[in-house]
């Protein structure tokens, strides 16, 4: 046999192919990888102040003030986090992580408009968990102290606060406590302080980690964040423990029970008894905490056992689809309007949408001391949604099924003496219909209960959707003759909400108004004479965008059906100083009825607020923004909306460019598209699908529907039911048909169902294999949405980036 000797100078083809690939590689690789800025008036807007939040006490006495800090930085993003059982820990101080806080607290009358500060907090304050007591004298907060959660009190009479008890609080669930009815007493979740140091993960394996499927269904979506191994189930548990503690407001301490995994803990209106949620052993890879089994139990307020409620296996084998439940008691809490109720939902369909079945849900409720059988309360033909308890002899119980989109609400009496009566029955996805939400008031448990009157009457607040655009309202409705009289509405030119009622009379309301050019403020408005007080004055947020141009749009698609989007100009300019370069960003939506995904959404009204994770930053580099271009995707009757989504999608486009290009607000060849989650799914589909625009900005998106065969937004037909579905609706499919340059970013943390950051990677690969001009950003540890400072910035100046070098040439 032969050797081959080649000549130091010469390179097998075979060796040149990877040399030649890694060259490549490298000089791809070969930009800047540090964070960026974007152009100033881009960055004053990242870094504006933001708007207080607002919270009434329950007397309607006073308004506390919430102020918000700035972004965090990426430094506080890096902090450690336990990504396991579908949910996000700090490790660190036994709270939730990536959690937003307030900086400030200031009570403001509501009645003389003085306000105090709130004294006694640290330096730069990071407060979260608000909740004021049934009374309205105090309210508590917890402050993350980095290593660890306190429990604060605040006193009314005289504005200042201090920690309350030295245990530290286990916030991995949410808040860590609860007001007793009495407003004298906590019910808390503490971290025992008899638990040891954290379990450390083995230096070496113990063994292989073993999933068994036993044979029976048992399909999952595609859950972000679950626990893959022995290790995660140790911590997991470690995190969750939980010793309960009964505190008063002086600061003494009553242990309840022994520490135990304990989710939830909830007192019961009377305050001697309270409803406890522990979780249990097995844990599971495939679905995330809230499918863990799990005990329900009530114990009196000492921390006795009285009663065990319910054991629930692991829920593995829940159907698949929109309305799918496990099957036994879920749901399950205390009426609002009696001492020691409780109420749960059972499923009478096995929990499964497919089956045929007359009653799909029963509502049941068992009153202490917890000795009898539960009663049934009303028997659903569709899947339960919510109740809103009354007075004792009156709730309204609400019922969904989401196949047909359709919606009922019932008038039922909890004791029995009448049959339900249906209240509303309507579409869900008709808008102009929509009758509004019941108002509650609090009742003498410190719970929200359904508003009334002896005359039996209702209050109802909604949108106001209609043809002009929203227009929120309160109405006053018989529940006797189901007639409603409209007590106020939005009017133009301003844009308002109602945020509740000042008086026990239902004659004040506070409202929050704005205007296009003037942010949220808060007013008094007596509905006898109709004045108008205004109670806060919040400053624009960015003045140097505030003389915005909007316009509300309204066109229709080739097929008929009406479309809307906002229209917004840069600065200082009007359509005459048209056309400009553009940017449209959209979400598309599914619809079964076509009449209502044309219904007119949005107000020319709203105040110009501009997100720093939304389009009009832009405005601030001279393009013109068309924001929320609807795309409904619709499928009537037995058809399904995604049968003809790549149809349907450029069609509303194609309406929606045709409409910008005869006004004369932009050029055909100076249009982008963009969009997150969704909206990316949508822009890398209208690339591959149409030419009719000329880049893409596709952020923290899916692209290969294959990697979410068990359905997918809306859809909910699997993979292996509607192949030929996932593989039209993919872009990843049709790589090759995108000719367009195309930016993605995507957060390397994404916690999203379906958007693994993995999607982004393999698209992109698959664009640049086919010599698609793109870029991919991956964002440090940044979720579905960006939060640091650095990100949002960094963000903002590849976008702005991608549009000068593509939409106008720079």
């Amino acid at each position: 046999m032969t050797t081959k000797v080649l000549h130091p100078n010469f390179l097998s083809p075979y060796l040149l192919i990877p040399l030649l690939l890694l060259s490549s590689f490298s000089t791809a690789q070969n930009v800047d990888q540090n964070y960026r800025t974007p152009p100033l008036d881009i960055a004053d807007i990242v870094d504006a102040q933001p708007t207080p939040s607002v919270s009434i006490d329950p007397a309607k006495n006073w308004m506390l003030l919430l102020g918000r800090p700035g972004l965090p930085t990426i430094t506080e993003l890096s902090h450690p986090e336990l990504r396991i059982a579908g949910m996000r820990i700090n490790p660190t101080n036994n709270g939730r992580s990536r959690s937003t806080y307030y900086n400030s607290l200031t009570l403001q009358s509501l009645k003389d408009g003085s306000s105090r500060a709130i004294t006694g907090l640290p330096i730069n304050p990071k407060i979260q968990h608000i909740s004021w007591s049934p009374d309205a004298t105090r309210f508590a907060f917890t402050l993350d102290q980095e290593d660890h959660i306190e429990l604060w009190l605040a006193d009314i009479a005289t504005a200042s606060a201090k920690r309350l008890i030295q245990s530290n609080m286990n916030a991995i669930f949410g808040s860590p406590y609860s007001w007793m009815s009495d407003s004298l007493r906590l019910l808390v979740k503490a971290v025992p302080d008899s638990r040891e140091p954290a379990p450390q993960e083995p230096v070496v394996p113990l063994g292989p980690v073993i999933q068994e499927s036993t044979g029976r269904p048992a399909a999952a979506r595609t859950y972000q964040d679950l626990m893959v191994n022995g290790y995660d189930e140790d911590l997991f548990e470690y995190y969750g423990q939980v010793q309960l503690l009964m505190v008063d407001v002086s600061g003494f301490v009553q242990e309840l029970g022994t520490p135990d995994f304990i989710r939830r803990a909830v007192p019961s209106p009377g305050a001697d008894h309270l409803l406890v949620e522990t979780v249990q052993r097995p844990f599971s890879y495939l679905v995330p905490q809230y499918r863990f089994p799990h005990r329900l139990e009530v114990w009196d307020s000492s921390g006795d056992l009285l009663k065990e409620i319910a054991s629930l296996p692991l829920a593995e084998e829940v159907p698949i689809g929109r309305g799918a439940v496990p099957t036994g008691p879920r749901s399950m809490n205390w009426r609002a309007d009696a001492p020691a109720t409780l109420f749960w939902v059972e499923a009478r369909d096995g929990g499964d949408p497919r089956a045929d079945a007359d009653v799909r849900d029963a509502l049941l409720t068992l009153s202490a001391p917890f000795r009898d059988d539960p009663e049934t309360l009303i028997e659903l033909e569709m899947r339960y949604v919510s109740t809103i308890w009354g007075d004792g002899e009156l709730a309204l119980i609400s019922e969904s099924w989401w196949s047909d989109r359709q919606t009922r609400s019932w008038i039922v009496s909890p004791d029995g003496n009448a049959n339900p009566e249906l209240l509303f029955d309507r579409s869900t996805e008709d808008r102009y219909n929509d009758p509004g939400s019941p108002i509650t008031e609090y009742n003498e448990y410190g719970k929200r209960t359904l508003l009334t009157s002896e005359s039996g009457v209702i209050y109802l607040s909604g949108t106001g959707a209609s043809p002009e655009g929203d227009r929120p309202f309160l109405d006053r409705l018989s529940l006797g003759s189901k007639a409603s009289e409209r007590l106020w509405r939005s009017k133009a030119p301003n844009y308002a909400e109602f945020m509740g009622f000042l008086n026990s009379n239902q004659q004040a309301l506070l409202i929050r108004q704005e205007s296009p050019t003037e942010p949220g403020n808060y007013f008094r408005v007596d509905l006898g004479s109709d004045q108008q007080t205004e109670l806060t004055a919040f400053a624009h947020p960015y003045p140097h965008m505030q003389d915005v141009y909007k316009e509300v749009v309204r066109y229709e698609r080739d097929d008929g059906v009406m479309l809307t989007a906002t229209l917004y100009l840069p600065p200082s300019k009007t359509k005459e100083d048209g056309p400009f370069p553009m940017l449209m960003w959209a979400y598309p939506r599914e619809f079964k009825d076509a009449s209502s995904a044309g219904q007119m959404r949005g107000s020319p009204h709203r105040f110009n607020a501009i997100s720093v994770n939304g389009p009009l930053p832009f405005l601030a580099s001279g393009y013109a923004v068309l924001d929320g271009p609807t795309m409904p995707i619709i499928g009537e009757g037995e058809t399904e909306p995604n049968d003809a989504y790549v149809e349907q999608l450029v069609s509303s486009a194609a309406a929606a460019v045709e409409t910008v290009v005869s006004m004369g607000v932009a050029e055909p060849n100076k249009i982008a598209i963009g969009g997150h989650s969704y909206g990316a799914f949508m822009t890398a589909n209208l690339l591959a699908h149409s030419d009719l625009f000329v880049a893409g900005l596709a952020r923290s998106g899916a692209y290969n529907r294959t990697l979410t065969p068990f359905g997918f937004q809306a859809e909910e037909r699997t993979f292996w039911e509607a192949p030929d579905i996932y593989f039209r609706m993919s872009p990843f499919m049709h790589a090759s048909q995108v000719e367009e340059p195309i930016l993605m970013i995507h957060g390397e943390a994404d916690n999203n169902s379906g958007t693994f950051p993995l999607q982004s990677r393999r698209f992109y690969n698959a664009l640049k294999g086919h010599g698609t001009k793109t870029r991919l950003v991956m964002l440090p540890h940044e979720s579905h949405g960006y939060r640091a400072r650095e990100s949002v910035m960094h963000t903002l100046w590849e976008m702005n980036s991608w549009l000068n070098r593509y939409v106008i040439g720079e």
